[in-house]
């Protein structure tokens, strides 16, 4: 399964990022006998992967982390009920007991995945950052009680089908500062995680290889057994 969404110029913005997204055709068939292009976009633009050098310093940047940890088993938290019931859900460290009652404890190098179900509002930014009359943002993520469980059981990353892995309403990032700071990285911004299974299925990540990059777009495949 492919977990990304395609790159263009029309993607959700968060808010105060530039539209800086640009294609530029550089030769054609026609004239160059090739076809190539141009582009430019920022680093934290449709799906991608945070590097702990995002909001700790010294920490690694996109390249040095190791591809060991960009794949794994995927641990799979549905929280589509929740979301729907209250946009700022946090998911709490009784759904991880829950999950681990199921299924047994999340094994190391693990990627654990948040599916909220707002992957189906990707093509509506209006409906995907949900901002209030003052433009505070309502989107589920993860809590920070669930967060230190998988960094005790040195999962590899976390990521969900949202703008950020915090709530939306987040003004502080606690869960970007966590879990950055205790070495794992995050994805944002993945496509429909609806065919999932919350365990069993095997994740591989394949983020641009930028050097010195506070992240950087990724392409997330999910193989399912």
């Amino acid at each position: 399964m492919d977990l990304t969404h395609a790159i263009n110029e029309k993607l959700p913005l968060w808010p105060g990022d530039p539209q800086i997204f640009a294609v530029r055709t550089e030769s054609t068939l026609e004239e160059n006998g090739s076809f190539t292009r141009s582009f430019r976009m920022l680093e934290h633009y449709g799906t991608h992967l945070d590097a702990p050098a995002h909001f700790i310093s010294g920490a690694q940047t996109l390249d040095e982390i190791s591809p060991e940890r960009l794949v794994g088993p995927a641990v799979v938290f549905d929280a589509r009920d929740d979301a729907g019931r209250n946009s700022d859900y946090e998911l709490g460290a009784d759904r991880v007991a829950t999950w681990e009652t199921k299924h047994g404890r999340i094994p190391a190098g693990a990627i654990v995945l948040l599916r909220t179900g707002w992957a189906a509002r990707w093509d509506h930014p209006a409906s995907y950052g949900n901002p209030d009359s003052a433009g505070t943002m309502h989107f589920p993520g993860f809590g920070a009680d669930a967060v230190r469980i998988f960094i005790e059981r040195k999962a590899s990353g976390i990521g969900a089908d949202t703008f950020s892995v915090d709530p939306g309403q987040s003004q502080d990032f606690a869960i970007h500062r966590l879990a950055l700071r205790a070495g794992l990285y995050q994805l944002e911004n993945l496509a429909d995680l609806s065919a999932m299974p919350e365990a069993g299925a095997f994740l591989i990540v394949a983020p641009i290889k930028l050097k010195g990059g506070s992240g950087g777009p990724c392409r997330v495949f999910a193989i399912l057994t």
